[in-house]
């Protein structure tokens, strides 16, 4: 027997389990994270990646503002180089962000797909991008 139950006149207190777990305001609570059970090739090297493309696209942006032309290598050089480097690092997100959603599914859907449109979008920017490294070294 609890201390609160041997309350001579107080009023019987229900101890049943609830099924779900909620916060003070009575909405159930949702875990904030789901562990990552696989990372991805280039978690660790996410950081340093796109530092790589954030320079490779200060030269190029930097020569076309100079007026240089497209078909320089000045400019094709560091959009190719930037390009893959985006392109790879991208893939890494997307395949990240699909494993979220694939996590989340069972826990919350709601955040869920919310990340499967967040994948949505990752795809069609690294289409984006692949068409626009292509523009430019084929310039």
């Amino acid at each position: 027997m609890d201390h609160d139950e041997s309350a001579i006149g107080g009023p019987a207190l229900d101890r049943q389990e609830r099924s779900i777990r909620l916060d003070a305001q009575g909405r159930p609570l949702v875990p904030q994270r789901v562990p990552e059970v696989r990372p991805t090739p280039l978690t660790d090297w996410f950081i340093y990646l796109s530092i790589v493309v954030l320079v490779c696209g200060v030269v190029a942006i930097m020569a076309l503002e100079l007026g240089t032309p497209m078909s320089s290598p000045v400019v094709k050089v560091p959009v190719l180089l930037g390009g893959i480097v985006l392109l790879a690092v991208n893939g890494d997100a997307l395949v990240r962000v699909a494993r979220s959603a694939r996590a989340w599914m069972p826990v919350d859907r709601g955040r869920a797909w919310f990340r499967v449109l967040w994948a949505a979008v990752l795809a069609a920017s690294w289409l984006l991008i692949a068409a626009i490294v292509i523009v430019v070294v084929t310039a």
